[in-house]
């Protein structure tokens, strides 16, 4: 990318976006995940954009997983009709999913309880909606799910389903704690647990009779690394698109995939403690330390010129809520850049999602580093 960006153009702190490098990571997934022989449901939550939804899908209908009833809602407004509402259930939100399915909206829900399956199927017969349902299932005790060999739990959910003319479309498996991994084989080790879990658990329900056409796996490292994705049928990921330094921690994306940076302008220094002062404090960049705990602590962010070529060892060490101190990494002997107060840098996140909720829209990059366009996105619930 060249230095061209005209970044004088805009207010910072702001949230750029390389549409180069988003089609480049969307583009490599989807021939991963061709060559072993499954479909791709990109996750949108970190997006939030219809923009970037219609580069990550395969049609303009879909499919793609949402976060929140919000995202839904905006996104079928875009049309996009296929979705999976990855949050579990509350039974106070069942309203709302009948209301986008009475649009024609083909959104399925995700529950991992006897409970909730009782309100799904109440709510089915109640409003004649015969609800799309994935059971969550547990791979690595992360969050949420039913243990991949609970048989009487998953077996009495499915049935409750049934009863209620709700109709069980499969199960759905995130292997969260593969974030907490960096070396690739035992993310590869991860991604083969999380499948096991999933084909385990679509099996208990297929030998009972209880249909389960849909085995979804995913996360961003176990979608990069699985090996064999033998009884599986899609797979979910959504950060890869844009990426972040800690999935670069991970091993998950590399530094030059990451396509989300906040545009930032110095505006002091105080030279005696080795600091530059930016315009881009927490509410830009998030609170987010996620790399604190990964080999390489990034602070805040790794700050980069206007090309996106990070400057030797330079994080933004520290952050009120409208002020970003950038200093030389701890124990480096790198040397502070002379950037004059006026100069902009952008600043690489640790957690896309994080960085991208504290903006309402992205400043697009074309592959000259000119912002060619602005594309809205939502936040909320």
């Amino acid at each position: 990318m060249s230095a061209a960006l005209d970044s004088d153009a805009v207010q910072t702190p702001c949230l750029l976006l390389d549409e180069g490098r988003v089609r480049a990571n969307v583009e490599a997934m989807r021939s991963r995940l061709r060559r072993l022989g499954v479909s791709f449901r990109p996750h949108l939550k970190t997006a939030k954009s219809i923009d970037v939804a219609r580069i990550a899908m395969e049609t303009p209908r879909g499919p793609a997983m949402v976060s929140t009833l919000k995202e839904a809602e905006y996104f079928a407004e875009g049309g996009v009709v296929d979705m999976v509402y990855g949050v579990g259930i509350a039974p106070g939100k069942l309203d709302r999913v009948s209301t986008l399915r009475s649009r024609g909206v083909d959104l399925a829900i995700v529950l991992d309880s006897v409970e909730q399956a009782d309100a799904v199927a109440a709510h089915s017969v109640r409003s004649g909606d015969a609800l799309a349902v994935f059971i969550e299932v547990d791979a690595d005790g992360h969050r949420s799910g039913v243990g991949a060999d609970d048989a009487d739990t998953l077996l009495a959910i499915g049935h409750r389903l049934l009863a209620g003319g709700a109709e069980l479309r499969g199960v759905l498996v995130h292997a969260g704690e593969s974030y907490a991994l960096d070396d690739p084989e035992d993310i590869a080790a991860a991604a083969e647990h999380e499948r096991l879990a999933a084909v385990t658990a679509a099996q208990t329900l297929r030998s009972a009779g209880l249909s389960c056409p849909v085995v979804s796996v995913g996360s961003t490292p176990t979608a990069r690394y699985a090996r064999d994705l033998t009884g599986v049928t899609e797979v979910r990921a959504g950060v890869f698109m844009v990426g972040d330094l800690y999935q670069a921690g991970v091993g998950a994306v590399a530094i030059d995939d990451i396509a989300l940076s906040v545009l930032a302008t110095v505006i002091g220094h105080q030279r005696a403690k080795g600091w530059i002062i930016v315009d881009g404090g927490w509410m830009a960049m998030s609170r987010d330390r996620g790399t604190a705990k990964q080999a390489i602590d990034q602070g805040y962010g790794l700050v980069c010129d206007l090309a996106g070529r990070p400057y030797p060892d330079l994080i933004l060490a520290d952050t009120s809520q409208e002020h970003g101190i950038v200093a030389v990494r701890p124990g480096s002997q790198a040397v502070l850049p002379e950037l004059p107060v006026g100069a902009r840098v952008r600043i690489l996140p640790n957690h896309a999602c994080a960085t991208a909720a504290q903006h309402n829209r992205y400043h697009v990059l074309d592959g000259d580093g000119r912002i060619h366009a602005v594309w809205p996105r939502i936040n909320g619930w």
